[in-house]
């Protein structure tokens, strides 16, 4: 696809793409049917050049409304399922909301927005929904606990990656994702099977993981995206068995070599990708040679219109996929003078390979001295007995601080006190006597963010 000066994403949808569908637990609904129906009560026009808030209460829902709504809504803010009902109206009035399209209309009542369309799965369309113009979609920025920064995208810089990794139709891929698609890692998914003429498995929240897999089994899943902490949970869970898809995807977190390897080798069939992304910085590349990091040759332009620099260790973006800007009436610059988005995640470089160290806002301090948990829990998870870990600083009363550590271990019934030895000793040899962990607790299980992070809050 070429750009154009004004496309959508119904666009990408064809009468011949027979069986291709968006799915949830309860519901299917086929990608040719989307071409004739509206999930919207009284019709997408009354949405015409209007900002939008999309607050849906499931993921079905809100697939159909975003195809319906782009290159008809002015804007149109995607509103995750964990909003903070608090950030509400300033939302609201930053992104200058003056529709709500939603499925629970009394919850948004009193959101301050007059107009508030129903929506409900699809009856007959009468007429056909022309494009009008390029619709601005509007993301949250997670990991924060005031109220989320506003970021602006087209959907020619959404979808940027996409295109340039080709659309083979012919195919037929069924993507699924750990991801909500109303966060940028998931719609980005989402938008990979429209626009690729594939069909989509959607999650579900609450649903209990074997649960998900078996639904991923039931519908041919061949494609399926996470962070590593998802990943880690289903590998963790036993429940993999029988789910054997094509290709997999991590985002959202450092890809460590051991949650690498623990794919290959319970996925020995499937090609195994790490990509780095952001909602502000858009797709910045992909690996797919099974090794952590990222080759130095990246650095700088590459095919894809992609430059990438470091300043001070932090990695830095620029690029047609990179947000347009922060939206807001005090909204900070998103870029630098020179158009780079910061990303926040430092790098260093080993041989001819950057690797990731951590996010420069989540450093711990040891005794003065600055200690990313991502680096600790890299050598802690190399452990074969180990399925994931988190690093965080606790006081003490005689050096001020120390590093602790919780291990989720593989097997529970595994010897514990050898496997405490076995991990000191790896981290002693890995790193700097102050980064090596004083305690070392066994759990049983780490939380995970909405958003498929690993839970630091209390670190």
């Amino acid at each position: 696809m070429s750009p154009r000066e004004s496309f959508a994403l119904r666009d990408y949808l064809s009468p011949e793409l027979k069986g291709r569908a968006i799915s949830d637990a309860r519901h299917s609904v086929s990608l040719t049917d989307i071409l004739r129906h509206t999930c919207l009560i009284g019709g997408v026009r009354k949405l015409s050049g209007r900002s939008v808030l999309l607050a849906t209460s499931g993921q079905l829902m809100s697939a159909l409304a975003i195809i319906e709504l782009d290159g008809v809504a002015k804007r149109m803010l995607l509103c995750p399922p964990d909003l903070n009902p608090d950030h509400v109206r300033a939302l609201i009035e930053d992104a200058q909301i003056d529709a709500i399209v939603t499925d629970e209309p009394p919850r948004w009542s009193d959101a301050g927005v007059y107009q508030i369309i129903g929506a409900h799965l699809s009856e007959p369309m009468s007429g056909q929904v022309k494009t009008e113009g390029v619709t601005e979609w509007l993301m949250l920025t997670s990991g924060t606990s005031g109220v989320p920064k506003i970021v602006s995208h087209t959907l020619e810089g959404l979808a940027g990656a996409i295109v340039a990794d080709g659309l083979a139709r012919d195919a037929a891929p069924v993507w699924a994702t750990f991801y909500d698609i109303r966060r940028y890692g998931g719609l980005q998914i989402f938008l990979r099977a429209v626009i690729g003429g594939g069909s989509m498995v959607l999650s579900e929240p609450g649903e209990p993981l074997a649960d998900h897999v078996a639904r991923l089994v039931s519908h041919g899943v061949t494609h399926m995206s996470g962070t590593p902490s998802h990943w880690r949970k289903l590998l963790m869970s036993g429940s993999a068995a029988g789910f054997a898809p094509r290709y997999i995807r991590l985002s959202g977190e450092i890809a460590d070599q051991a949650v690498l390897d623990g794919l290959a080798a319970t996925f020995p069939n499937a090609s195994i990708g790490h990509a780095y992304a952001s909602t502000e910085a858009g797709v910045g590349f992909a690996v797919n040679d099974g090794r952590e990091g990222f080759p130095a040759s990246l650095i700088g332009s590459n095919r894809d219109g992609v430059e990438m620099k470091i300043v001070d260790g932090s990695l830095r973006i620029r690029s047609r996929r990179t947000a347009h800007a922060y939206v807001g009436e005090h909204a900070a610059a998103l870029t630098d003078a020179e158009g780079f988005v910061d990303t926040g995640d430092m790098v260093e470089l080993r041989g001819d390979r950057y690797h990731f160290v951590g996010r420069r806002g989540g450093i711990i301090n040891i005794g003065g001295l600055k200690v990313h948990p991502e680096e600790i829990e890299a050598v802690i998870n190399r452990h074969p007995d180990v399925r994931m870990s988190r690093a965080k600083s606790r006081r003490s009363p005689i050096t001020g601080s120390i590093v602790v550590a919780d291990v989720v271990l593989a097997n529970a019934a595994a010897g514990r006190a050898n496997v405490r030895d076995e991990i000191l000793e790896a981290c002693r040899a890995s790193l700097a006597a102050h980064k090596v962990p004083a305690v070392i607790r066994f759990v049983d299980t780490l939380d995970v963010t909405p958003a498929g992070k690993l839970a630091r809050s209390d670190a």
